[in-house]
């Protein structure tokens, strides 16, 4: 260790303890005495449970940590959380409705919107903002996630999509069949998707001999090792002085500097995108922003821009800034997981993948457009099913801004005897949605929720009818005013992505299915993974070239 060092390390890290200590106890003091809600013990006081909610692998087919303490304490219950306190966590479904109808109490939790403003930097993104700056954001938003919009991104969805299905043509052309595992190569198509509907940039994450650094920073953000560890929740729900001194003192002890110098990349790409966009649309004016040009960042832009936006009314620079981060973090991602999920449903149900197929084959032609794609039941219930069943995110957390009461649809029995069917909550309670638990529940879906039936959308039950989602009837991209924008930009991409993987390939397991893994990571993602490599996304197919090919 460098002199220097000797002499600040202790110094700073003695800071760092007094002030730990005294959010301790500040956090104490507002922590709401505990309900007699129902839970598991508790197993420590400073992690409570969320080293095991944060990150946690379960074999594919097998109950997760939330379903079994479901199972054991019912549709609401709590849990540990840090510092002693604890959590609340509900599949209940007038909880849902009644959280979702009041944004204006129920808030994203400090711990999301510190994570996420890591990324997002000195701007705030659509998916931290709340209140006014929310609705602001969202009416600038809006005109770009439409129907027009997205009829238009279906040519570049395709054009992606067929360029990397070459590739495994390529990979297999000499036996007619191999080995793909299909995770690093939907993370690159569904990059470069969103790096040209986003912001009209080519991310070039499909070829392997491009070298990107915005694309390069991002593989690096979210492939750390620290998504894994339940210190980045903690250390998130920190006050941002104590995050400064601990930022300041790994970085002067040579520990994530690498983390960072992604984060300055992606900011220094942000605002030379935000420039360029701002110059071609004030050289092609706000009536017309040119054919080349229209992406969600130059429409946001536009729409901002626009002389029948009242200045109040007008997003920041920072604040247009940080969506592209959100369109990026967002916008590849969520399809990305999705269509593994996808890919692995269909190597487990071969009936379901031949039927899909002749339905895929029959059409006329190669590129259908987003209402083609649409008009095919198959196609449609499939994807539906699989966003119900492996939901990219799988809890939504929010925090009571005010003391309330929430109405229960299942009461629950104290300690006591007592039953209640209202859940009083106090200011600064954290609240989680068990969103996959309520796209498989079995009150709202039927005996067979938890199997894959795409049929079912041919015939949904009413019961299912009452979830208030943004999509299908599923909590797959939440609801209401906070519901996820994207929700059609996802359903219609993946669409693409299986058609044209459909109509030229044949899928099955490259391994045994009790060698797969969920694998939970940063509490809300579910990933496909191996026995063998437990904290690895991996999905290896047997992928066949069929023989109209």
């Amino acid at each position: 260790m460098q002199p220097i060092l000797k002499i600040f390390v202790p110094v700073l890290a003695s800071i760092v303890a007094y002030y730990l200590f005294r959010t301790i106890r500040w956090g104490l003091s507002r922590i709401p005495s505990p309900l007699s809600l129902p839970g598991p013990p508790n197993p420590g006081w400073f992690f409570g449970h969320q080293k095991e909610i944060w990150s946690k692998s379960t074999p594919l087919g097998e109950p997760t940590l939330m379903d079994e303490w479901h199972e054991m304490y019912g549709p609401t219950f709590k849990a540990g959380g840090f510092f002693g306190g604890y959590r609340i966590y509900s599949m209940d479904i007038k909880v849902v409705q009644h959280i979702m109808r009041n944004d204006d109490i129920y808030s994203k939790p400090p711990v999301m919107r510190n994570l996420l403003n890591m990324i997002l930097g000195e701007g705030t993104g659509v998916i931290v903002a709340e209140g006014a700056q929310h609705r602001l954001q969202r009416k600038a938003m809006n005109p770009a996630f439409g129907p027009p919009q997205i009829r238009e991104f279906t040519k570049t969805f395709f054009d992606k999509s067929l360029e990397m299905r070459d590739i495994w043509k390529a990979q297999i052309a000499t036996e007619g069949v191999g080995e793909i595992d299909p995770v690093e190569w939907l993370s690159k198509v569904t990059v470069d998707i969103i790096g040209l509907t986003g912001f009209n940039y080519h991310l070039d994450a499909l070829n392997d001999g491009q070298t990107n650094a915005l694309n390069e920073a991002f593989k690096t953000m979210f492939h750390s090792n620290g998504w894994d560890s339940p210190w980045m929740p903690l250390i998130a729900a920190l006050p941002k002085s104590i995050q400064s001194i601990i930022k300041t003192l790994a970085l002067a002890c040579g520990v994530d500097t690498t983390m960072k110098s992604s984060v300055d990349c992606i900011q220094r790409s942000c605002r030379q995108l935000l420039m360029e966009n701002k110059a071609q649309l004030a050289a092609t004016g706000e009536k017309d922003i040119g054919s080349g040009s229209r992406n969600l960042l130059s429409l946001l832009l536009k729409s901002n821009m626009s002389s029948d936006t009242p200045a109040h009314a007008r997003m920041s620079d920072a604040d247009v800034m940080a969506q592209i981060p959100t369109f990026l973090i967002a916008g590849h991602d969520t399809t990305s997981l999705a269509t593994n999920w996808a890919l692995l449903e269909l190597s487990l149900h071969q009936d379901i993948q031949a039927k899909l197929q002749e339905e895929l084959l029959s059409v006329p032609t190669a590129t259908p457009s987003m209402d083609e794609l649409n008009g095919l039941p198959l196609l449609d219930g499939f994807v539906r099913e699989t966003l119900r069943l492996h939901s990219p995110i799988t809890t939504l957390g929010r925090i009571a801004t005010q003391d309330d009461i929430i109405p229960l649809a299942h009461p629950f029995t104290d300690r006591d005897g007592t039953v209640h069917d209202k859940l009083p909550v106090r200011k600064g309670q954290l609240i989680h949605i068990t969103l996959h638990q309520v796209n498989t529940d079995k009150l709202l879906w039927g005996p067979h929720a938890d199997e894959f039936r795409p049929d079912r959308w041919l015939n949904l039950p009413d019961s299912a009818r009452t979830i208030p989602g943004a999509y299908s009837n599923t909590l797959s991209f939440w609801g209401g005013s906070h519901g996820c924008m994207g929700w059609r930009f996802t359903s219609i991409e993946m669409k693409v992505l299986i058609f044209v993987l459909l109509r030229s390939f044949h899928f099955e397991l490259a391994v045994q299915k009790d060698e797969l893994m969920v694998l939970k990571m940063a509490s809300i993602w579910q990933r496909p993974s191996l026995k063998s490599e437990p904290l690895q996304t991996r999905l290896p197919l047997v992928v066949k070239l069929l023989k109209n090919e």
